[in-house]
């Protein structure tokens, strides 16, 4: 099946709306951002982000969840684990996320999202204001010993290929904004430390 070409500047012109994403804020009274947590599978990070919507849900923010299992169910359904396909899978979820963020939405995002420079993208994208990226550090034994789909197992044995932290590198993040020690912290604990970044960085108040 031959691709259609992409379509020229002629074609697409971007529209822009009356209703602003300044407005959108001031109706949630809230700030909108893309709260992006990274780290190995099992660190925690999607059992972290949803637990953290709940908080922000309870306090009447409008949020969402990216989560990386769903988004490859539907979404990214067609992408594969090689290094090339995780480099799309990040940049469709980037694009995605710029979009909630446009509609004034506090999106979670939990993916492995093990490079850098993917990471790196995204925060271009979205600018330094919108992107918090959040480290979910946990040790590999750690990770190994929560996983209960026997993942890691199947990866040591050579089952799947291209497994983050086994057969694939993790990059850990430079300079996050936040380390969240999801080995040795509560998830309570971990919670408490995101919310107040957040009220540090605005995006809602006291």
């Amino acid at each position: 099946m031959n691709k259609q070409s992409a379509p020229s500047d002629v074609e697409v012109v971007w529209h822009h709306a009356t209703v602003t994403r300044q407005r959108r804020e001031q109706l949630n009274g809230h700030k909108a951002a893309v709260v992006w947590f990274t780290g190995l599978s099992g660190a925690g990070k999607s059992t972290l982000a949803h637990a953290v919507e709940e908080e922000l849900h309870r306090a009447g923010c409008r949020t969402f969840v990216l989560d990386g299992d769903n988004v490859r169910h539907g979404l990214c359904s067609d992408l594969t684990f090689s290094i090339e396909d995780r480099h799309e899978n990040i940049r469709r979820v980037g694009e995605m996320a710029k979009l909630f963020v446009e509609a004034g939405v506090i999106a979670l995002t939990a993916f492995i999202s093990p490079l850098r420079a993917d990471r790196e993208r995204v925060r271009r994208l979205l600018g330094d204001a919108d992107f918090i990226e959040i480290y979910a550090q946990c040790p590999l034994a750690v990770c190994e010993s929560r996983d209960v789909k026997g993942m890691y197992q199947k990866a040591r044995a050579g089952v799947i290929k291209e497994f983050t932290g086994i057969s694939s590198p993790y990059e850990e993040p430079v300079q996050p904004d936040l380390v969240v020690k999801t080995g040795e912290e509560t998830l309570d604990e971990s919670v408490k430390k995101v919310m107040a970044l957040l009220r540090q960085r605005a995006v809602i108040t006291a």
